[in-house]
């Protein structure tokens, strides 16, 4: 019979269960702190309290073994809360067993155990046993797990702007949404708020050690004090009954509270762990094939002394050979498999390509070298096509790409296609990665239809440390320049990331630097990307919702002078998604010209919200320099024709080269101030100055007074004049 049909019911079973649980866990929890405040003022059954000292052992045991599979301490993020309540249950735990070892002189039988199985009935050894447990708890792990909590708090909190900085720079270069990069502060905040928790939460373990050491002084006293005094007992007596009470009273709660210390100390320890602490253990000890058989040598050593015991020291002479022999064989041939991986690389930097990002997730495939064959006219024509966007690389930066060998480039690419779909609208076709051995290793160029539209470096095993004002003091690194903007940098060895995000420094990986070039140079050629076959697509995928819209559109206007229009507004950085109220437009004005100029003019119009919402500021006002009436009028006497026509301007070089020297200073005045660099002018000369200063002055935005939304305020701070 198979079980095959009941397995998902069990765990659907199992699931409903842990729901179930869960709903009524704050139930649980206040009944728990309702027995705890109970044990402390009313006395309990001895069958009860044997019931809560197995639940305190069972706490701290499962407790320890969860901590073994946390990865990160953010995953046991209520471990504070949990380690005040349990040193609240125990100390509740200790007051109801000494009231019921000095009313009755009997605490149940799991304390009567403790004191004669465990200690074999002898007080003398449990005291010992005991004081030996909290000295343990006290000066070897409550201490050092305290220390490494206050020293990770403080690093924590010193590491923090770094790391906003950082998750800033990802955000704005694409490889982040807004919801991600939330995610990430809140782990940031997280994480600083538990280990500073952890610090204070270390003092409930140290005082849970020191009073239980109180409690248990005082109960020996108590105890015989109405051993001799009350019940007529002699003082052996006295002190062999009581005593075995109270010791095995302080095992039963020291031995949950070491467990508790315990995994105290295994959480704030495993700041760096890649997996469960079983794993991560075994691979620390059998990476590396010398310091086995130097152990087995040392042991074997040991064994062959005389006096000493041969038998233990033989058998893991043994052991620790034979896994040092075992862990050289398989490095042996993990060494084999990568020698023939680097022999099949330079046959891959001369014909191998990688796939196409977005399209297929494999890395760079090696390709033998062919032979001589003669050249067919088919394989002529396929050296024809120009990719709409590739990426060359130097060999050293294939592990950044492949998967096989831990590259994410590819997942990063896909998200860059996602986010300029979002952003703007743009479908980014798929980019093609090529290995290049002509240009450095640790070179990338990327083109955009065959010519190149950005170059840079990239050192893999390094980060790029960027000054953006914030740090005073100097780095060591190797001098470059961000390779998007164009901004003085440093490329660092890990090891002083810390250091660096400390100092105010914004750092980002080589990937990342990577993915930020990508994503400004789509931004800055995003135009050229929208081909007539995407136009064709866009406009199927309107027609399937606005029909009537898309068939007015056709009527009037070609897929040609659309193409052109929404390349206009992906010039200026005019997202295109709202393609429906575009197509209204276009088909509105379409029937009057069909000048492209014309038509972009009016689409703009109809996306007056979308762009007032660009420009305007946090407090939604609209900041911006206008444009003095004498050059409006001098650029309208200059223009032969109009817009809907079509134009041609006829104005003195030295006229436009001066107003263009005015805007400038105006826009560099604005971006000093941090206001966005915003040029309001007349509706009718809007993309003449536009086409007349975009080849000289970047990033500035020409906007007409039709293209500002109603009820937007607006606040002007000069006029260029």
């Amino acid at each position: 019979m198979s079980f095959t049909l009941a397995e998902p019911a069990a765990i659907s079973g199992a699931g409903g269960i842990r729901k179930k649980v869960q709903s009524y866990s704050d139930i649980g929890v206040a009944l728990l702190m309702v027995l705890i405040i109970i044990m402390m003022v009313v006395p309990l059954p001895t069958w009860l309290i044997d019931m809560l000292l197995a639940m305190n052992i069972t706490l701290g045991v499962v407790t320890l073994l969860v901590t073994f599979y946390v990865k990160r301490a953010l995953d046991l993020s209520i471990f504070p809360t949990l380690l005040l309540i349990s040193t609240l249950f125990r100390l509740s735990l200790n007051v109801s067993t000494t009231r019921l070892i000095l009313l009755y002189g009997n605490a149940g039988e799991l304390i009567n155990a403790f004191g004669n199985f465990v200690v074999g009935g002898n007080y003398v050894v449990g005291i010992i046993m005991f004081l030996i447990l909290v000295i343990i708890q006290m000066l070897v792990i409550t201490k050092g797990a305290e220390r490494v909590a206050e020293v990770a708090a403080r690093f924590t909190l010193d590491a923090m702007p770094g790391k906003q900085m950082s998750i800033d720079a990802d955000l704005n270069s694409g490889l982040i949404d807004e919801q991600g990069a939330k995610q990430r502060r809140q782990d940031i905040q997280r994480e600083a708020d538990f280990y500073g928790a952890m610090d204070g939460a270390s003092k409930f373990v140290k005082g849970d050690a020191i009073a239980g050491l109180i409690i248990t002084t005082i109960n020996i006293i108590g105890g015989l004090s109405i051993g001799i005094f009350m019940r007529g007992m002699d003082a052996a007596q006295a002190a062999g009954h009581y005593s075995l009470l109270t010791v095995g009273d302080g095992l039963v709660g020291q031995i949950p509270a070491l467990l508790m210390s315990t995994a105290m100390g295994v959480i704030v320890t495993r700041a760096a762990a890649s997996s469960e602490l079983g794993p991560d253990l075994v691979n620390s000890f059998t990476r590396y094939p010398r310091p086995l058989y130097i152990a087995s040598g040392m042991l074997l050593t040991l064994g062959l002394l005389p006096g000493l015991p041969t038998a233990p020291f033989l058998a893991l002479s043994l052991l620790m050979g034979f896994l040092g022999y075992t862990v050289g064989r398989e490095a042996n041939v993990q060494a084999i498999e990568a020698e023939q991986q680097a022999a099949e690389k330079p046959q891959l930097g001369q014909q191998g390509t990688a796939p196409q990002a977005g399209a297929s997730p494999g890395g760079a495939a090696p390709s033998e070298t062919p032979k001589a064959e003669p050249v067919s006219p088919e394989d002529v024509m396929k050296l024809l096509t120009v990719e709409p966007m590739e990426a060359e690389i130097g060999y050293a930066i294939i592990p950044l790409i492949d998967p096989a060998q831990g590259g994410d480039m590819l997942d990063r690419i896909g998200t860059i296609r996602k986010q300029m779909a979002l952003e703007m609208g743009i479908v980014v076709p798929p980019i093609r990665i090529r290995d290049n051995i002509q240009i450095k290793p640790t070179e990338y160029i990327l083109r955009v239809k065959g010519a190149e539209a950005g170059r840079g470096e990239l050192l893999p095993d390094h980060y790029l440390a960027m000054n953006t004002g914030a740090a005073e003091e100097d780095l060591i690194g190797v001098p470059t320049k961000e390779p998007a903007f164009g901004l003085p940098a440093l490329w660092i060895s890990p090891d002083l990331r810390d250091k660096a995000e400390a100092m105010g420094y914004t750092v980002v990986d080589a990937p990342s630097v990577l993915a930020t070039h990508l994503s400004e140079v789509i931004r800055k050629n995003g135009a050229e990307l929208l081909t007539r076959q995407e136009v064709q697509k866009l406009t199927d995928m309107v027609k399937e919702t606005s029909p009537a819209v898309v068939n007015d559109l056709l009527a009037s206007l070609s897929l040609g002078e659309i193409q052109k229009v929404l390349q206009n507004l992906i010039r200026e950085q005019i997202p295109i998604r709202d393609l429906v109220t575009i197509f209204e437009a276009l088909a509105d004005y379409g029937k009057m010209s069909r000048s492209v100029d014309f038509l972009t003019e009016r689409a703009r119009e109809s996306l007056s919200r979308l762009i007032s919402l660009k420009i305007q500021g946090p407090d939604g006002i609209i900041t911006a320099a206008t444009l003095s009436p004498n050059w409006e009028q001098k650029i309208m006497a200059g223009v032969d024709g109009d817009l809907t026509r079509g134009w041609q301007l006829n104005l003195d070089p030295r006229e436009v080269q001066k107003m263009i020297n005015a805007i400038s200073r105006a826009m560099e005045e604005m971006i000093v101030k941090g206001l966005p660099p915003v040029l309001l002018v007349h509706p009718d000369v809007r993309l003449i100055v536009r086409r007349l200063i975009e080849g000289s002055i970047q990033n500035i935005f020409v906007v007409s007074y039709n293209e500002i939304v109603r009820g937007v305020q607006i606040k002007t701070v000069g006029m260029v004049e």
